[in-house]
């Protein structure tokens, strides 16, 4: 049984946010329509709404990652929820037998909802399937298969600076084999009905089974960005550039960087997104993540208003 099926409850509404496949348009409306009016409360002298007072929201993130942590952290409190962050990252506790007796502990001091990050593929919806049945789980990454909010918070990103989905030309960019975003922003797109949906990248790093998700791969930046309404830069890894798969950084800028001048090729009210943190001169110039193009700030903004919105949607509270 997939994700999507244990995602919903018997009345068809969010119970776990764990991925983007298998939801429906409604749904990511929904969440996106919720979000716009979390923006509000962002700019608000205080910054709280009581929707998940005495809540328990519990951070479990057995991979690093501050800038995803801290947003859900911020999430959750503006919701006025209690909030616990539990790093396993250096913990033995990544088998699934004593993965298991950690989730009872949590449990036992009921908490409400857990927020997971992980490095295996699968491991949010292992946790959904094992938690007690009034806890919601999100998925805040796992392994190279799903980022739904990130998926999401770009979804909302887009709608504030574009009218409409269905004529859209969106290209996404760099290592594609190796994304989790990548998976989950093509089928928010696909779902939000875009008709042109381009991946990019040398051929190391696009997947052969790319096309059965319909998308159209391109190995030439200048012809994949051609004429581009959204381009979705994607973080490229150290570790990448350390093995065969690249020859190195300096080498996959010219190529695959996205400079000033190939940015020209793009419609002139291209918008330019990256999930973060950028490495500058490798998959981006300063130039370009600088200028008036540039959402990627917005997207940290609107991720803490989106994530709220997924919180209290699977808490079922709006």
């Amino acid at each position: 049984m997939g994700s999507q099926n244990i995602q919903l409850d018997k009345a068809g509404k969010l119970k776990h946010f764990l991925s983007i496949d298998g939801l429906s348009k409604d749904h990511i409306t929904t969440i996106l329509d919720h979000a716009e009016t979390f923006t509000s409360v962002s700019k608000r002298s205080s910054k709280k709404v009581p929707i998940l007072r005495g809540k328990t929201v519990v951070n479990l993130f057995f991979e690093a990652s501050t800038r995803t942590r801290t947003t859900f952290e911020l999430a959750a409190k503006r919701l006025s929820a209690d909030v616990m962050n539990i790093n396993l990252e250096s913990s033995a506790t990544k088998k699934g037998e004593s993965l298991s007796d950690t989730l009872k502990t949590l449990e036992a001091m009921q908490a409400d909802m857990f927020v997971v990050r992980h490095q295996d593929s699968g491991a949010a919806e292992f946790i959904a399937r094992q938690v007690a049945q009034n806890i919601s789980v999100i998925n805040a990454g796992d392994g190279r298969h799903s980022h739904p909010t990130q998926a999401m918070l770009d979804m909302f990103t887009i709608r504030k600076h574009k009218k409409t989905f269905t004529q859209l030309r969106v290209a996404i960019v760099g290592d594609i084999a190796h994304s989790r975003v990548a998976r989950s922003e093509i089928h928010a797109l696909q779902i939000l009905g875009v008709p042109e949906i381009r991946v990019v990248g040398p051929k190391t790093l696009i997947p052969t089974e790319i096309g059965k998700l319909g998308v159209r791969t391109f190995n030439s930046l200048e012809s994949g960005i051609d004429k581009a309404d959204v381009i979705i830069m994607l973080r490229l890894q150290q570790e990448r550039m350390r093995s065969a798969l690249l020859p190195s950084g300096r080498e996959f800028f010219n190529t695959f960087g996205l400079t000033k001048e190939k940015l020209r090729l793009a419609k002139s009210d291209v918008i330019v997104m990256h999930p973060g943190p950028i490495n500058r001169g490798v998959e981006i110039d300063s130039e370009v993540a600088d200028s008036p193009e540039s959402v990627i700030l917005q997207q940290v903004t609107h991720g803490i208003a989106v994530r709220m919105a997924v919180m209290s949607l699977t808490m079922g509270r709006v």
